[in-house]
């Protein structure tokens, strides 16, 4: 499975943003390396399979285009999620929340 998601940070606009992408790329560091191109800040990277999704809806497959889950003025939060008693590392962007990685608890 192809799908990867990542939340940046654009410092000069001072905006921050969730993007998915389904089969688009064969590597998680080739979507990385695209948007540091464009200028970006990649904060967070993960393959969809880490994740743990509250509540953003996964994309459908589609090898032609990334997709903006979620965009907000300044820097993305950094917040505590808990789930079935267990406290995770979770990220907001806007009113959109997601765990980036299944293994980081708190």
């Amino acid at each position: 499975m192809n799908y990867f998601r990542i939340t940046g940070y654009n410092p000069t606009k001072d905006f921050c943003f969730i993007i998915d992408s389904n089969g688009m790329h064969q590597k998680l560091w080739e979507l990385s390396a695209m948007m540091i191109q464009k200028g970006l800040k990649v904060l967070e990277a993960s393959k969809l399979e880490n994740v743990i999704d509250i509540n953003i809806e996964p994309i459908e497959e589609d090898t032609k285009h990334i997709f903006l889950m979620a965009s907000a003025f300044g820097e993305p939060k950094r917040i505590k999620q808990t789930l079935n008693g267990t406290t995770y590392k979770a990220i907001q962007v806007g009113n959109k929340i997601y765990i980036p990685d299944i293994t980081q608890t708190i």
